[in-house]
């Protein structure tokens, strides 16, 4: 059996899914896993809302195959600065980029660009204690809007209305906890587009919403709309019947007083974000169903006066060094994640998997069946790809040193695991997350 090399960059679910697939499908296999981050794990460490542990348990999982013979993780670095696909192909017999999809969607409405309104991904990247953003967040708005039916935009809502303290036992970092500690908002008011059956909340998260003491409940009966479309949607689906059935008892609960309040509005479609220097309210148009899952406009339009805009109407891929990209999908051109360049031929030695590939749908579990679809067809192409140039597995290390590059190792991560999981001892608390790059490394580095 040919032994190979692959370089996976982003490690992330999809990116360790890969890695796993391929050494259990081919034990010649050795596998580099890359990241950017200095910290493994993406999506789930820096992309699900901190007061989700039961989500964060599939880093055991990951762990585990970050640990296994055959794989090896290196992070911070950079593609498309510290190395190249063409330095890739020198090390590697194939590369697969599993980068994911960090930008915001965007939403071409009037006022989008007023002070005081906000990606979605930027909260969640402040929230979760991304290293590259800035550790302060603006949190004076006593009423505030999020956009956006899925559970990005649920974590975003209780984020803001649940008091700091509720927080604490998570493993918010220390900014985190002393911003949101200012947070001035009351009411958080929550759009969706459709009706009750095409919102994309999960059940329990959905459920979760009123667990604390804090918070009340409101569902607004305008827009709470069921045609036929939608009964057969909740008959085919128990996931959509279960957040139907939340909807409703939210709906016929009476307010107990909380001083935070979570309202969801149906049937409502941003059309306009109002101000004159920074937001000061949101324009909605009430739409309808038509019978097949989508809605139209009626032209009856609703102000609500807001203070601050999140927009969690979804994440977008970004263009990688080196590489086609669709800029309408979003995504790489691929053939069953075979990267496709400009005329529709497959690039030698380059796959995609997970949201790069087909955008940012689905669930983490989804990310199995993609990279198992990758990882085949890297397999049955290799008698016919390239082989790497240099084979020593070392000889990528040298050339990010001497390049510059202060990459991280395995057992640095480990260290700053650990001493993350101390900091949170000192506290009661399961772990504190370090933030800054330079604290990142220098606690993987400590001895």
């Amino acid at each position: 059996m040919r032994r190979i090399r692959v370089a996976v960059f982003g490690a992330g679910p999809a990116g360790i899914y890969a890695a796993d697939t391929l050494v259990n499908d081919y034990p010649g296999a050795q596998v580099d896993v890359f990241d950017r981050l200095p910290a493994p794990y993406g999506l789930v460490r820096y992309g699900v809302a901190p007061d989700h542990p039961r989500i964060k348990e599939i880093v055991k999982a990951l762990r585990r195959v970050l640990s296994r013979d055959g794989i090896r993780f290196l992070g911070n670095v950079h593609y498309g600065t510290d190395v190249k696909l063409s330095d890739l192909r020198h090390f590697y017999d194939a590369v697969i980029f599993s980068t994911g999809a960090r930008a915001d969607r965007w939403l071409d409405i009037p006022g989008v660009d007023l002070p005081g309104s906000y990606g979605a991904a930027d909260f969640v990247s402040w929230y979760d204690g991304h290293p590259d953003v800035p550790r302060d967040w603006p949190l004076t708005a006593k009423n505030v809007a999020v956009l956006g039916a899925g559970n990005v935009a649920l974590d975003i809502a209780r984020v803001l209305a649940k008091p700091a303290d509720e927080q604490l036992a998570t493993e918010i970092p220390g900014n985190v906890y002393r911003g949101l500690a200012l947070n001035q908002a009351t009411d958080v008011h929550v759009f969706a587009r459709r009706g009750p059956a095409q919102i994309k909340f999960t059940p329990m998260e959905f459920r979760e919403l009123s667990h604390s003491p804090s918070i009340d409940v409101i569902v607004h009966p305008e827009g709470f709309e069921i045609d036929e479309a939608s009964q057969a949607a909740i008959g085919k689906s128990k996931s959509t019947k279960l957040v139907v059935d939340t909807l409703m008892r939210y709906l016929e609960k009476e307010p107990t007083g909380a001083p935070h309040r979570i309202h969801i509005h149906l049937c409502q479609a941003p059309v306009a974000i109002l101000g004159t220097d920074r937001v000061e309210g949101l324009r909605t148009e009430r739409t309808e169903l038509v019978g097949d899952g989508t809605v139209r406009g009626t032209g009856e339009f609703v102000d609500t006066p807001v203070e601050a805009v999140y927009r969690a109407v979804g994440y977008r891929s970004s263009h990688l060094a080196d590489l086609p990209f669709d800029h309408a999908a979003g995504v790489v051109p691929h053939d069953k994640g075979r990267v496709l360049d400009m005329d529709g031929v497959m690039m030698d030695g380059a796959y995609v998997t997970g949201w790069i590939k087909r955008g940012p749908i689905g669930l983490i579990g989804h990310t199995k069946s993609d990279a198992a679809e990758t990882v085949t067809s890297l397999l049955t192409d290799l008698p016919g790809i390239a082989p790497a140039e240099i084979t020593d597995p070392d000889a990528i290390l040298a050339h990010l040193a001497g390049r510059g590059v202060d990459y991280t190792t395995w057992a640095e991560w480990e260290r700053l695991d650990a001493h993350e999981i101390a900091l949170g001892a000192e506290q009661g608390r399961e772990r504190i997350k370090v933030v800054p790059r330079d604290d990142m490394l220098r606690a993987g580095r400590s001895a």
